[in-house]
């Protein structure tokens, strides 16, 4: 008889066995969430940063899963979804853009944070510093107050006659304020005045572009930001109706229609967000590991807008595009 029970134990035993070993590993497998205002397939960063998990080995599904939360071109809901995030216990929050980091800060203090595009990681007060953030959030920086006097420079020098620009700020962005400042400062230097606005949703996008020709500029000055981004074939859209030559950040923007961005890519800094992700989830911890900052910008020039424009960009300009687009 005890024979019998030690034989029955051991055939549960093989049976049960493969099954706990299944539960073990999938509760192994890590659980992020994915916080922003576009879609796969809408955004090329948004691509780019799967296409880097799968380079690093993840394959959603199988060793790693992915809760995706769009905004679909606004911030809005941004806080709700960081709260989902806190209570489906993910392992790691991926925040797109300031905005989205606010809102996974204010849920969490705790659960790992990397936002790709951080446009002033300090003053936002994302990090104690670039070297050492010191809390739950680190990531990556545009560097966008850096680049302001340069896209306004870089805006007169290929419509010199431009007297008057219109300011269009998205305040879903950490570093408006002090991207307004940077711009107010590098346009007394350039002889350039400005007319600010400021957007907060996609809805108010139209009444800002008819408020700003109303003041007659000669050109428009967009600086950045993630409900800009999410909406930039509108706002290129609207600037060329409007007969309004447009400055803008990242080349996404450009390709839309925009006539002219500088910036670091996008593309590259959520590739490389990817690689945040695999070092926390092997055991870093975000407070140890510096924010990271851009070592190229690039000047990308929208031709085919210039033409509708009826504009001539300037050779000393165009020569130095990293891309043309016509």
């Amino acid at each position: 008889m005890r024979l019998i029970g030690l034989a029955v134990v051991l055939v549960v035993g093989l049976v049960l066995a493969p099954t706990a070993a299944e539960a073990q590993q999938a509760a192994k497998t890590p659980r992020i969430a994915f916080i922003s205002t576009t879609s796969p397939g809408t955004s090329p960063s948004t691509d780019a940063f799967r296409q880097g998990l799968r380079d690093l080995g993840y394959v959603e599904g199988q060793n790693i899963a992915v809760e995706w939360r769009w905004g679909y071109g606004s911030t809005k809901r941004f806080p709700e979804f960081a709260a989902e995030a806190v209570r489906l216990k993910v392992d790691l929050i991926v925040a797109g853009n300031d905005a989205a980091g606010h809102a996974a800060q204010t849920a969490t203090r705790t659960i790992p944070i990397v936002i790709p595009n951080m446009g002033d990681p300090v003053g936002s007060g994302f990090v104690t510093s670039l070297a050492s953030p010191g809390g739950n959030i680190t990531g990556l920086t545009v560097q966008n107050l850096d680049l302001v006097a340069k896209r306004l420079q870089l805006l007169k020098e290929a419509t010199p006659n431009v007297s008057q620009v219109g300011l269009i700020l998205d305040t879903n962005a950490g570093d408006y304020r002090q991207t307004a400042a940077e711009a107010e400062t590098a346009a007394r230097v350039l002889g350039i005045q400005l007319r600010r606005m400021e957007v907060s949703n996609p809805s108010e996008l139209d009444g800002a572009f008819a408020t700003i020709a109303g003041r007659r500029p000669s050109a428009v000055f967009v600086p950045g930001g993630t409900m800009v981004y999410a909406n930039r074939t509108r706002l290129a859209e609207y600037a060329l109706k409007r007969h309004l030559p447009m400055m803008c950040g990242s080349r996404e923007v450009v390709e839309a229609g925009c006539l002219m961005g500088y910036a670091a890519s996008l593309v590259d800094l959520f590739r490389r967000a990817a690689t945040y992700v695999d070092r926390i989830l092997k055991g870093a911890k975000p407070a140890d590991l510096p924010v990271e900052q851009p070592t190229k910008f690039e000047l990308v020039i929208n031709l085919k807008t210039a033409k509708a424009l009826g504009l001539t960009i300037p050779q000393s300009v165009l020569g130095r595009a990293d891309q043309v687009i016509e």
